[in-house]
């Protein structure tokens, strides 16, 4: 009976391929392991195992399969399921969510082998140069990779060469499979099996007598023994015998002493057990706790909403406490990898080294590591704390999931698919595995506030900062009239310089608030007013001062600093604007005596750059700290008692339904990292209109009327969460092509769905690497099954798709648009 298995390939095709196998493999492979097949003419694609089965696929013939790559399955069914629900309702492929759930290294590719054809006879003067090169080459080493190739002909593309070669049957190729990970081994060393009596020890002491450094190696390493039960690594030796390496190298050439292999973790966060007894939480803490368990009682969703340092995490511990003693695993995910390096060190005094961390600042090595950890429910991974990709990992066990500032839009992936909002798939993930979910901010968003008033989520509230500490004393700046006074010193008010003097005489922190990083957004010329602008992007280029250099942050696009105008010649340059490079600046300036920090994507780009900052901040190194949104998200500095915001229209000047509610949510943030302990924080806030509606409730704490205020307006313009919003966006290279097939396929839409279907419009920034871009907008009536309207959707892609003029229109799907 022939056997065959249906497999999911990593690629953006929204169907499964079946693949033949043999008897021996159907009875080996089994559903969630990873299989090596063919795919299209030479391509080797590592596909995940769905179903193993005996029914031929209907028009085409399957091929084997290259190899079984696993001896146990990688990932679960409930994993499976869950990916499943992803790729259907953010409507990708499941090849597309596969592909960002693994970690690399489990994707193995081909690489393409150059080998010589032994059985072609020509003759070596029909070869140019570069074909001689590679000939000798392969003459010497029987196999060369591409690349290998491409550095020895001194070119970027071999392609073209190996084609001739192939097209004479010079060369022939072969496409083999790279495992990317490598367990870590670390070295150790031993006495010999032969030298581990004490007879025999000292037969061998008399004999190195003649060896003085050598006896002082053995009597070491006997010695480092006695005292530590710990394996003993070739440093601890060299240290404590002070000796060089060719006298350990010697005796281990001699089988005196030996080296051996232990495999260990790359991440380690540290292997100590628990130090602290979870707290008692306070009333409020505790009244808060029992409404989560009640919802939890009643399996919904629970929303804590509890202002800035009430001591939510506190009410988290004790959920987790719980949750460990039913011996399951706890999933704690966090908006800002930043936030990780505070939270881990707090959960590790009460926890110990029950806690793994998944973000993307590690590599694939280390992935792979706390992949199998989750997966073997190991004890080192009973609480999995990470940005949105921990929410991919194969948990087999989960009791608790903890969404905690739920609010933030870092939670939705934007680019590439699947573009999944971390929240709402954590909801879905717990109802797989019957997990208690709770969602936690001080600044809820408006679709979660709303569940929880309608009765879909449970809710409970803290409304007391923990220790009765008086929220921060908020105060707003009009520097509209500052300006016309002349009362601006750079960008500061003398209000906010004032305070930031006090702040700082007292010996206290300083964190300042500017979304835009870079020195300046534009570079103007004085003489005939000429902007540079990206060539790829429809953007102003960024002037980064600290690299003296003009940047695209959309595309990477970056030239030197120009010293004269490209247009006129002139040098009479100026910047229009300003980010946070150049507050740092001007900081420095002002207060010279004191140290100031910058917390921004330019700064925090390596594995450890987030770390360095807050400790750096938490030990009083740095005593202002100017950073963008990454500073305002949960991070808990005991010596800030003044926050700044320097200027806050340029985050109610945004097109976006949701800009009044960010800018409400971001300011509140910000605002809550001053005053966290006993004395009373103070909060600056500048803009050109100190009578907006928002910086109002912001400044009073307005939350509910900053929701009943937005909620009309929702329901008003048809926005969540009284309708769910779609958003299409088609991309080209071609602008004409691209308005072409953008109106059909809006024009198909509107013969069914009508008045819901918005544009199609050019976004603010409507050409990013050469590509044309243009927005539609479908607007669903929750009332209206949601499959519906998104088959109907699909349906109409795919008449679009068999247009052949635009079939290289790029069709792009953001369900939920934040």
């Amino acid at each position: 009976m022939a056997h065959f298995v249906e497999v999911i390939l990593p690629i953006p095709l929204e169907r499964h391929f079946t693949y033949a196998l043999t008897a021996q493999e159907a009875a080996k492979l089994g559903m969630g392991m990873r299989v090596a097949v063919p795919f299209g003419k030479s391509k080797i694609y590592t596909g995940l195992a769905v179903r193993v089965h005996t029914t031929p696929p209907q028009g085409y013939e399957a091929k084997g399969i290259h190899e079984i790559l696993d001896t146990d399955p990688i990932v679960n069914p409930i994993q499976l399921k869950h990916w499943q629900w992803i790729a259907h309702y953010y409507m990708c492929s499941l090849g597309e969510v596969m592909r960002s759930a693994l970690p690399s290294a489990f994707l193995l590719e081909s690489e393409t082998l150059v080998l010589l054809n032994k059985e072609t006879e020509f003759d070596e003067a029909i070869l140019n140069d570069n074909e001689f090169l590679v000939y000798e080459a392969l003459r010497h080493q029987p196999v060369l990779k591409v690349h290998e190739i491409a550095a020895i002909i001194d070119r970027k593309n071999a392609l073209p060469l190996l084609q001739g070669l192939l097209e004479r049957k010079i060369i022939h190729l072969k496409e083999t499979l790279y495992e990317q990970y490598r367990p870590k081994l670390v070295k150790y060393i031993r006495m010999g099996a032969a030298y581990n009596t004490d007879d025999a020890l000292e037969e061998l002491l008399h004999l190195l007598a003649r060896a003085p450094k050598q006896s002082q190696v053995v009597l070491a390493l006997f010695q480092l023994r006695s005292t530590t039960k710990k394996p003993i690594s070739t440093k601890d030796l060299e240290k404590a015998a002070n000796a060089s390496k060719g006298v350990i190298r010697s005796l281990v050439q001699k089988e005196v002493l030996e080296e051996y292999h232990i495999q260990e973790d790359r991440v380690n966060i540290g292997t100590e057990g628990a130090t602290d007894a979870v707290k008692e939480l306070n009333e409020y803490q505790q009244r808060a706790l029992q409404d989560v368990l009640k919802s939890f009682e009643e399996e919904k969703v629970a929303l804590l909403k509890g202002i800035t340092s009430s001591g939510k995490t506190e009410v988290y511990v004790k959920l987790i406490q719980d949750c460990l003693e039913r011996q399951q695993q706890v999933l704690y995910l966090l908006p800002e990898i930043a936030l990780t390096t505070q939270l881990i060190s707090r959960l590790k005094a009460y926890f110990g080294d029950k806690i793994a961390v998944y973000h993307s600042k590690y590599n694939v090595q280390e992935r792979v590591e706390i992949w199998k950890h989750v997966s073997h429910h190991d004890p080192k991974a009973q609480i999995v704390i990470g940005a949105r990709s921990a929410l991919l990992l194969p948990f087999s066990k989960v009791g608790l999931i903890i969404i905690d500032e739920e609010h933030e839009t870092s939670f939705k992936q934007f680019d590439p698919a699947p573009r999944y909002h971390a929240r709402d798939a954590a909801i879905v993930l717990g109802q797989l595995h019957n997990a208690h979910v709770l969602l936690g901010s001080a600044t809820p968003s408006i679709e979660s506030y709303h569940n929880a008033m309608v009765g879909k989520y449970g809710y409970a509230e803290i409304n007391r900062r923990y220790g009765n500490v008086l929220l921060p004393d908020m105060e707003l700046v009009d520097i509209k009239e500052a300006h016309r006074k002349r009362r601006m010193k750079g960008h500061f008010s003398e209000r906010l310089l004032e305070e930031m003097t006090e702040t700082l005489s007292l010996g206290e922190q300083v964190i300042l608030f500017q979304n835009r990083r870079g020195f300046a957004p534009i570079l103007e010329c004085l003489s005939c007013g000429h902007t540079p602008q990206c060539p790829n992007c429809d953007v102003s280029l960024t002037f980064h001062q600290y690299r003296k250099q003009l940047r695209c942050h959309y595309c990477g696009h970056h030239t030197a600093m120009p010293e004269s105008c490209m247009v006129c010649g002139s040098t009479e340059l100026d910047t229009k604007g300003f980010g946070t490079e150049q507050i740092e600046e001007e900081v420095s300036a002002l207060f010279p005596k004191y140290q100031v920090g910058r917390m921004d994507l330019d700064t925090t780009r390596g594995k450890h750059g987030y770390e360095k900052i807050i400790t750096s901040f938490e030990r009083q190194e740095i005593d202002v700290l100017v950073g963008t949104q990454m500073v305002t998200k949960g991070l808990d500095f005991r010596n800030v008692n003044l926050v700044g915001v320097l200027h806050a229209d340029a985050l109610l000047n945004f097109p976006d339904y949701r800009a009044h509610e960010r800018t409400f949510q971001l300011l509140t943030q910000v605002a809550g990292r001053a005053g966290r302990t006993k004395k009373r924080g103070k909060v600056i806030i500048q803009t050109y209109n100190p009578y907006h509606q928002i910086l109002k409730q912001v400044s009073t704490g307005a939350y509910e009327a900053m929701y009943q205020e937005q909620l009309y307006e929702r329901e008003l313009y048809r926005y969540p969460p009284a309708n769910r919003v779609l958003k299409i966006t088609f991309k080209h290279k071609n602008f004409q092509l691209l308005n072409e097939a953008t109106d059909w396929f809006c024009g198909a839409l509107k013969q069914k769905i009508g008045a819901a279907v918005l544009g199609p419009e050019y976004p603010p920034v409507a050409r990013i690497r050469n590509q044309y871009l243009k927005h539609l907008l479908v607007k669903m009536d929750k009332k209206v099954a949601l499959a519906h309207t998104k088959g109907y959707i699909k349906r109409v892609e795919k008449s679009f798709g068999a247009i052949a003029a635009y079939r290289g229109v790029r069709v792009i799907y953001n369900v939920d648009h934040i």
